[in-house]
């Protein structure tokens, strides 16, 4: 039981597992016994860069009670996003780069929590502040969490240490990051073999957001009618979450990585507020998102602040 396991949140993307391992690796390196483990299924993304600098994904897990007394939480720190029974454990740790809601603790811990658009930056730092080098197949994993953050450096969260991270990290793994990052990226958008329930849960979170229950989920495609061409099944599926979960809002954002623009399929009895966030007409369910590419900075806030008005 003195295991201290180390993961992100669920439903996780590559940035949660790819810090996951990172951050393992690096208190393996400081002497600490840790685990990486994840909370969810690997992504096609994510997939693509753990075959490419050659590591396996991490234990799945469910609950974590059972197994370790305390926590390390990478990329995300909101209750509803973490293990089952967070609860029944200690945290330790959180290293994120998200809003910090429904999270507190018993006891004093470390939290590291910089507005970069990345953890893995952050974990760069970390290394370094350690005296510990960064293992070329380590690096490799932490360019993928950046490029996949910054939607390749176009995201407006990605600031000049992710890309100067980046940077570093490329030299380190030895890749050029544009030619990777975009085949990466590409892998991602592939979602020509995943069922309907795979499509709005590869990367969905929940928030409350004032008084309202809200889903969030998210995929990258490289033409979105090769996504809305399902629209009628992905409502149905959508229903029964918002249903089953009580939610107010379930919005599923559909990313063209080319364009830098998204749709979002917009439902539930609260799904005016995209309409009064975005200013734009919801017709058929959908609402056009212009320059939209990035959940964390251009939804959650702007969802939370309409919210909170009501």
């Amino acid at each position: 039981m003195s295991k201290v396991l180390i993961f992100g949140h669920k439903n996780p993307d590559t940035d949660t597992i790819c810090s996951a391992i990172a951050y393992a690796d690096l208190k393996t390196q400081l002497g600490e016994e840790v685990e990486a483990v994840r909370l969810g299924a690997v992504s096609g993304e994510t997939q693509y860069a753990l075959d490419k600098f050659g590591f396996e994904a991490p234990r799945l897990v469910e609950t974590v009670a059972g197994e370790a007394k305390g926590v390390i939480l990478v990329d995300h720190n909101e209750r509803q996003q973490s293990a089952a029974d967070i609860d029944q454990v200690t945290v330790l740790e959180v290293i994120d780069h998200h809003r910090i809601a429904n999270f507190e603790t018993s006891a004093p811990l470390y939290y590291r929590a910089e507005p970069v658009g990345c953890t893995a930056t952050i974990l760069l730092k970390l290394y370094k502040e350690n005296g510990k080098t960064v293992p070329a197949n380590i690096a490799g994993l932490m360019l993928s969490a950046i490029i996949s953050d910054s939607l390749l450096f176009k995201s407006p969260t990605c600031t000049a240490q992710d890309v100067a991270a980046a940077k570093e990290l490329a030299a380190i793994a030895g890749v050029d990051a544009d030619s990777y990052g975009l085949d990466m990226l590409k892998a991602g958008a592939d979602l020509s073999d995943k069922t309907i329930a795979q499509l709005i849960s590869l990367d969905a979170k929940e928030f409350q957001m004032g008084q309202a229950k809200v889903e969030i989920a998210q995929v990258n495609a490289v033409d979105v009618n090769d996504v809305l061409s399902k629209q009628a099944e992905l409502e149905d599926a959508l229903t029964g979450i918002i249903n089953e979960k009580g939610l107010d809002l379930f919005l599923f954002v559909v990313t063209d990585i080319l364009n830098n623009d998204s749709v979002g399929l917009a439902l539930g009895k609260a799904a005016d507020a995209v309409e009064e966030a975005y200013s734009v007409k919801i017709e058929n369910n959908r609402a056009f998102l212009k320059g939209v590419v990035s959940r964390k900075s251009q939804i959650v806030p702007v969802l939370t602040d309409i919210f909170n008005k009501r």
